[in-house]
């Protein structure tokens, strides 16, 4: 592996280089990008790739990359400008990408912009609100994860958190109705550290959750999008999320290409169940289009 940087429009982006397991570059290579997740996320999975080049990177302000617009906050916008300039750098034509979580997002925004520097976006989990039907009550129960991150730190607020995203179904007056769970209840100690910077459970990536996809672009574009759902997700936030980020994309009146799969998170289950990845970026690859990825639970 080889680390490489490049300066982009207010900031500094690292960003990492995995050869094929015989050291060849092979071209296109396969980008990973997360968000708030960083390069050192990815390399599990970019190992399970070694018949492949794989590049993955540090989103602005994280890990290793350095920014200097004077900002703090996340802007898918601004995010898929910085992965542009990583796949100019690396490649001479269209890149696959697996994007997970915030990086989804920055991938989606990054195909209705610049749709010929991808071929095949596998989309894994975009924490889009705005698309949901209970889009407001799920905006709150974003705000009710901050609200505890603020008031009483880290382990409160990932409390928080998880509950959130693990709350199957529609976030009602059930969910709002029940008190936010002590950490212990995760196995996490509940002491505060002062700090209130962590970019998952502040407000810096307000814009990544509150993004809207572009679903004429993405209609449009000859980039294939695959939106992928974790085996375990089916009807939580992110399940849901992603469930109703495919559907208004997909060509009109056209159904899936094919019988839906879902596909396990990054991390280990995807160590354990990497094919379904790489089948799904290898059947994008000759089709065209937006469709959802479900696997057996």
């Amino acid at each position: 592996m080889s680390e490489h940087s490049i300066e982009t429009d207010g900031a500094t982006i690292t960003y990492d280089v995995h050869p094929a397991r015989d050291g060849s570059i092979r071209r296109p290579p396969l980008v990973m990008v997360g968000q708030p997740m960083t390069a050192e996320g990815f390399g599990a999975l970019a190992a399970r790739f070694g018949e492949r080049t794989v590049v993955t990177y540090d989103p602005r302000g994280l890990g290793r990359s350095r920014r200097h617009d004077g900002r703090m906050t996340q802007d898918p916008v601004v995010q898929a400008g910085d992965v542009l300039a990583v796949i100019g750098a690396v490649a001479d034509g269209p890149v696959e990408v697996f994007a997970s979580s915030g990086g989804a997002v920055t991938a989606l925004a990054l195909v209705e912009r610049h749709p010929d520097a991808v071929s095949t976006l596998v989309a894994h989990e975009p924490p889009l609100v705005r698309v949901l039907p209970d889009a407001e009550q799920a905006e709150r129960a974003l705000l009710r994860v901050r609200e505890a991150y603020l008031a009483r730190g880290r382990w409160h607020g990932m409390a928080a958190f998880l509950a959130m995203t693990a709350w199957q179904g529609p976030f009602d007056e059930r969910f709002a109705g029940q008190p936010v769970p002590d950490p212990s209840a995760f196995g996490m100690p509940g002491d505060d550290d002062g700090a209130r910077d962590d970019e998952l459970l502040s407000d810096r990536g307000a814009a990544v959750t509150t993004y809207l996809p572009d679903a004429p672009a993405l209609q449009a574009a000859a980039t294939r999008v695959v939106v992928a759902v974790g085996a375990e997700s089916a009807g939580t936030f992110t399940g849901r999320t992603s469930e109703a980020t495919a559907e208004p994309a997909r060509p009109a009146g056209d159904g899936l290409p094919q019988p839906p799969r879902r596909v396990p998170r990054p991390g280990d289950r995807l160590r354990r169940r990497p094919r379904r990845v790489r089948r799904a970026a290898a059947r994008g690859a000759r089709r065209r289009g937006v469709a959802v990825r479900r696997g057996r639970r």
